[in-house]
């Protein structure tokens, strides 16, 4: 049950990740991707600067993070090498 509430979190830090950075997403299904693996580098972040995450709120707000970071990082790329 904890993977199921661990890949329905990514997908919705996906999604808010989409919504934060207006147009620098790469639609909805990438985003909802990137969103699970926001997750895991949320949780490598956060867990490198020794903060300590618990909860469903604290996993979605390190999730969102993760997913802005992914996100941000895949539009360098694609700036990089012209989409």
């Amino acid at each position: 049950m904890n993977i199921v509430i661990s890949i329905i979190i990514g997908l919705i830090a996906g999604f808010a990740a989409g919504k934060i950075l207006n147009g620098r997403g790469f639609g909805m299904l990438v985003n909802l991707i990137v969103g699970l693996l926001g997750g895991l580098i949320g949780g490598l972040v956060f867990g490198f600067l020794g903060v300590n995450i618990n909860g469903i709120l604290g996993t979605l707000i390190s999730s969102t993070i993760g997913a802005i970071i992914l996100l941000l990082v895949l539009s360098f790329i694609s700036y990089l090498f012209g989409k």
